[in-house]
């Protein structure tokens, strides 16, 4: 290179021009650029040599006139035209076959082009190919797609700084994988989360999962109280359209009754239906029939949702997928899609409903003398409530002398099943409602004479369920339970009467066992029983539906033994998954009503033991029946009865604490 040649080399990545002032030692040049800035090269990072006779003052000028000549569409022309020649090209033939001239101006404004372009041309060498114009199509997607991306990204940081400003955002479905990507970093910490904590410190906010959680709160994507546990859960909340759209044909258009003309008309009896008032999903009702012989039928209707159903179609693979209905302090998620669990589906009062009903005799001891299982036509006279029940009980209503007889029948079970080495524990249960995520109501349980009588009447269904498949040999889901090692009579009246001893044979009492094999229950005192009374929000009582409806129109049995028990793993999964759901979003609104509420002093029995050794026990907070945790400071019996006040609460974090109260403070908070 001799003095004033013109060149173009990189600096930090940058393109520069310079010209050629003199040799430094053996192998540099020293160049000066518009500025008049000298810098030392070697001549391999020399990228481009424009031509001589040029001074450094010169170089804006040069480029201003190199500017004029630099139009992207134009390469496209040259491509289109080299293409088809099938002809390589350098900067001197570009500016050639594009402007007829090889001006140094000229000749780099087409170096510049091909050397920019990553569309149209591949160097190779000293020269650049025309590529191949599939490749050139897939380019041109690629770039497209790529400017479509950083569009959709500048537009949604716009919406998110919009958002953090107060106000609302509709948010497209193009945002949705990087509010997603922050919902994973909150969800699964333990993995790696680059994209999220580079839109995190972008907004100057903090890159861990609490930083993306308030970042999804200020936006309004999640709510401050969002179900975690639900969404870290294999669960589903929404149904796939497809399963929605055979719903709705069900509503319109009912596929054939496989049972026909073989349902039992029971529209003559007078059914009751007895839940909860917030209860949608009503699956089971009660009817008492005279018979002539001077004896009592006992009928237990359980709703039909196999009626609309095919095995292996997709309202009941979606069931399966489920494997329950989920019921939530905010509400349920049922296993059904909603309009058909809450609507034909259920045993609705005064319609013509489908039914499974089990009819039953009992002996004068509460045992079955005699039982039989139809397809049936019902029309629910009544909805009733517990309360409702509980009231009609107490003033022995003579109106309705069926809930009496009813109550009666149960209250003989109750004693037969004892009188069978069944386990009764009555400890305290909560009921949590939250409305709104603003109201939250913690109501008890009590082992009320209605959920007796209603309880009862499963049970009993349960048995006659499980009986008749044991004697046809249907294989069903049939539900055991081993015997458990209580603690001796002895022992257990050592410990105070009430929650305690019956917290003592809680901790003793083995798991239910499911199976396609009959098997004693020894919490129940029943040598067989399956569960077959909730088939709307449970698909193992579906299962047993299936199967005995089958067995009853004297069709071959839909499923062999093999394929119940490989439909029972995988809903036993999924089930014991829904359950662990329930619990922990139990325990988190349980854990916030208790932060909301710091100052009531809460009278609580101390349950069992822990861990002894770090005086960790369980005590029961009496009003709202939840137990929980507490670290003592001092001694303490089971049974003992203490003031407490929440000291911590952060239901986030799963933490709960207590304080003791003093008798002095107790008498104050009651005063």
């Amino acid at each position: 290179m001799e003095k004033g040649t013109l060149i173009e080399f990189r600096n930090q990545g940058d393109r520069k021009l310079a010209v050629v002032d003199r040799p430094e030692g053996k192998k540099n040049w020293i160049v000066i650029d518009e500025r008049g800035q000298s810098h030392s090269l070697k001549p391999q990072r020399v990228e481009y040599e424009i031509g001589g006779g040029y001074t450094a003052t010169e170089i804006p000028a040069f480029m201003e006139t190199v500017q004029t000549y630099v139009d992207p569409d134009s390469l496209e022309v040259a491509w289109e035209l080299l293409i088809e020649a099938g002809e390589s090209v350098t900067p001197a033939t570009l500016a050639q076959l594009l402007y007829d001239d090889q001006e140094p101006a000229i000749c780099y404004a087409a170096h510049l082009l091909l050397a920019d372009d990553r569309i149209y041309f591949k160097k190779k060498g000293d020269v650049y190919e025309p590529r191949p114009a599939g490749q050139v199509e897939e380019l041109k997607h690629q770039l497209t797609m790529a400017t479509q991306r950083e569009t959709e990204r500048v537009n949604f940081l716009a919406r998110l700084t919009a958002a953090l400003g107060g106000e609302a955002v509709n948010w497209p479905e193009s945002d949705r994988p990087r509010l997603e990507a922050l919902e994973k970093f909150v969800l699964y910490p333990d993995q790696t989360h680059k994209a999220a904590q580079e839109l995190l410190s972008s907004l100057q906010l903090p890159t861990t999962p609490e930083g993306a959680f308030d970042l999804l709160v200020r936006i309004g994507w999640w709510s401050p109280h969002e179900n975690l546990f639900l969404r870290r859960s294999a669960s589903p909340i929404q149904f796939p359209q497809k399963v929605l759209d055979v719903a709705h044909s069900c509503l319109h258009a009912l596929p054939p009754d496989a049972d026909g003309d073989r349902r039992l008309d029971l529209t003559h009896l007078k059914v009751y239906t007895i839940d909860d008032e917030s209860t949608e999903e009503i699956d089971d009702g009660l009817s008492i029939e005279p018979l002539p012989t001077g004896e009592t039928k006992l009928w237990i209707h359980i709703a039909d949702p196999t009626r609309f159903l095919v095995l292996g179609g997709e309202l009941d693979l979606e069931a399966r997928r489920r494997s329950t209905t989920m019921y939530l302090p905010t509400g349920m998620i049922p296993m059904f899609p909603k309009e058909l669990a809450t609507g034909p589906m259920s045993l609705i009062q005064g319609e013509h409903c489908y039914a499974l009903s089990f009819g039953v005799v009992l002996d004068e001891t509460g045992a079955i003398a005699d039982y039989s299982i139809h397809a049936s036509w019902i029309k629910p006279t009544y909805r009733l409530t517990y309360m409702d029940v509980d009231e009609m009980l107490e003033l022995e209503i003579q109106a309705e002398p069926e809930i009496i007889a009813l109550n009666q029948a149960a209250q003989l079970r109750r004693v037969w099943r004892k009188s069978q080495g069944s386990i009764e524990i009555r400890m305290p249960e909560s009921s949590i409602k939250v409305k709104n995520e603003e109201e939250i109501s913690i109501e008890v349980l009590y082992e009320a004479r209605s959920r007796q009588l209603v309880a009862e009447m499963m049970i009993l269904a349960g048995e006659v369920s499980g009986r008749f498949a044991q004697a046809h040999q249907i294989p069903v889901p049939f539900r055991g339970q081993p015997q458990p090692e209580l603690p001796s009579e002895e022992e257990l009246m050592q410990l105070p009467a009430g929650p305690v001893r019956f917290c003592a044979m809680r901790r003793c009492m083995p798991r239910s066992e499911m199976g396609v094999t009959p098997a004693p229950h020894a919490g129940l005192g029943l040598p067989v029983y399956t569960q077959a009374t909730s088939p709307i929000r449970r698909y193992t009582d579906l299962l047993t539906h299936f199967q005995i409806k089958a067995f009853l129109r004297g069709d071959p049995l839909p499923l062999a033994a093999d394929q119940v028990q490989e439909i029972l793993y995988t809903v036993t999964a999924s089930a014991h998954e829904a359950i662990l759901v329930e619990r922990q979003t139990n325990r988190y609104w349980t854990l916030e009503y208790l932060r909301r509420h710091a100052d009531t002093v809460w009278e609580v029995q101390m349950l069992r033991w822990l861990r002894e050794d770090e005086q960790l026990g369980l005590i029961l907070l009496e009003d709202l029946g939840l137990e929980l945790p507490h670290r003592f400071n001092r001694s303490i019996a089971l049974g003992d009865r203490f003031g407490v006040q929440v000291s911590a609460a952060d239901p986030r974090h799963d933490v709960i604490r207590f304080r003791e109260m003093v008798a002095s403070e107790v008498t104050a908070a009651a005063s």
